[in-house]
């Protein structure tokens, strides 16, 4: 892989409240000072975190939203007064003894870029913290790790670090029905109105990383391809988790929506089993059954089993209607969708306390964390698919470039080394734009058709192809040439007639 050397800098104020400054302080408030951090990836490869801290202490309006009843009232009033650009993160220490934060809880993140911090006695301890806080609402160098999977060497990944989406210009994102027994069941789900009410206001947050398309589709007589195991105790039907994998396949030959498309495609899938198989649970690998009911898969989407309740009376009328509950529903879907863009909340300490971020789906701060992984893996994939070109180009003698790739080419190192720039003044936003910019042009190049048929005509196949079409033209006038060359000779040997 072409070497990458990125600096990764997250600008942090550090706001104390009255009461809460620590006693050593190395200068008076404000004062500045930077923590850098190496992140492993592999030798040709350097990622370094700097947090550059800016002390200072509150003004007369911090302290009055500070004085709120509650964390979250505190947290929307201060929303207004901090600096709210992308990657900037605002940390509000507050006295040992305030009871803004829950008994137990060291730490508030909020929904928007800024967290409220317990003063923790000395600056060692509030340091330690303040770096445990800032990595998970900017970057941790598992995420840099995953953002990079493809340059870290295989044993050193965890299974979760591959399972978030690569960063894609657009994701396609399909909501299918399967109902395998329209005999017995007629469904009906809303599902335009629950996209607008759920999916929308999430993907109008992540339209900053990228595009986003979505549609829908009821397919019929469509199974999956595992029979599920009869269970007599509970009179229901199972899959278990290790049979999970085989369900997909048979289903998706029959979406087919990811060939004809440019971009990823994450497919969620609402399944409602047939009589037969009613009711159906999936089990985990404990074989404890799966509260909701769903699976996902990584880079792929997910699959959640709805169950239809069997009619009071043996008599009753098939089709069965069915009103599929969409926030039931939406909700699984949703966590699926934040799993596969790696915003899972997984490896918090317990002193920690997270808003939910609401109707949006994910706060500030997680667009941020995207945004982040997403820059850095750009600014790699541009790099890799560059090298590749100049290679390809070296092995061909004979290629010509036209200006309009060299422009693309151009455009796609200055865009890059714009990025990387950028990020080293700790402007995210700008940083991502430039690395989008630079993944669109180096593709452009990369794929341009006026290099793509030169890659199939190598010297070897250009003979193959003329040489029988050339041969038996070749062979008359070679013939001809002979027997020119033959009487020249003779017409030398002959002696010429003197009179």
């Amino acid at each position: 892989a072409a070497p990458v050397q990125v600096q990764l800098v997250v600008p942090v104020a550090v706001v104390f409240s009255r009461g809460s400054v620590p006693g050593d302080l190395p200068s008076p408030l404000p004062f500045r000072d930077a923590q850098e951090m190496e992140i492993s990836v592999n030798l040709r490869t350097s990622v370094t975190s700097r947090y550059e801290m800016a002390y200072r202490a509150t003004t007369a309006q911090e302290e009055a939203a500070l004085a709120a009843a509650t964390a979250r009232e505190a947290d929307a009033a201060l929303h207004p007064l901090q600096d709210v650009s992308m990657g900037s993160l605002t940390m509000y220490v507050v006295p040992e003894t305030s009871s803004l934060l829950p008994q137990g809880t060291s730490v508030y993140v909020g929904k928007h870029r800024s967290a409220l911090v317990r003063a923790g006695g000395s600056l060692a301890a509030l340091h330690t913290r303040l770096r445990q806080v800032t990595q998970v609402m900017s970057f941790t160098a598992t995420s840099i790790a995953a953002a990079l999977s493809d340059r870290v060497p295989d044993g050193r990944l965890s299974p979760d670090a591959r399972r978030s989406l690569k960063s894609s210009l657009g994701y396609e994102i399909t909501f299918s029905l399967l109902n395998p027994d329209p005999k017995s069941h007629t469904v009906d789900w809303d599902i335009e109105g629950a996209v607008n009410s759920y999916v929308k206001p999430v993907l109008d947050k992540l339209s900053l990383v990228a595009n986003f398309s979505v549609d829908s589709q009821i397919l019929y007589y469509a199974i999956l391809g595992v029979t599920p195991r009869y269970d007599k105790e509970s009179s229901s039907f199972l899959l278990s988790a290790h049979s999970l994998p085989h369900v997909i396949n048979p289903v998706e030959a029959r979406l087919g929506s990811s060939a004809a498309s440019l971009y990823p495609v994450l497919n969620f899938l609402l399944y409602v089993p047939e009589r037969s198989h009613s009711p159906l649970y999936i089990q985990d690998k404990d074989g404890a059954p799966v509260s909701t009911n769903a699976f996902h898969s990584p880079r792929w989407g997910g699959i959640m089993v709805y169950n239809v309740e069997a009619p009071a009376s043996p008599q009753a009328s098939l089709p069965l209607h069915v009103d599929v509950d969409m926030a039931r529903v939406m909700e699984v879907f949703l966590a699926q969708l934040r799993l596969l863009f790696g915003l899972s909340r997984e490896e918090l300490p317990p002193e920690f306390l997270l808003e939910s971020p609401g109707n949006e789906g994910l706060a500030d701060w997680e667009l941020d964390h995207l945004l982040w992984a997403h820059t850095v893996e750009n600014i790699a994939t541009v790099s890799t698919t560059l090298t590749s070109l100049a290679q390809l180009l070296d092995k061909i003698g004979n290629i010509v470039i036209k200006d309009d790739v060299a422009s693309e080419v151009y455009r796609a190192v200055a865009s890059v080394q714009s990025a990387v720039a950028k990020l080293s003044m700790g402007h995210l936003h700008s940083a991502f734009q430039a690395s989008k910019e630079a993944v669109t042009s180096s593709e452009r190049a990369f794929f341009d058709p006026s290099l793509l048929h030169l890659l199939y005509f190598p010297d070897d196949q250009k003979f193959a192809i003329y040489i029988p079409l050339f041969l038996p033209m070749a062979v008359p006038i070679l013939l001809s040439l002979a027997k020119i060359v033959r009487e020249t000779r003779q017409r030398k040997k002959e002696p010429t007639k003197m009179d």
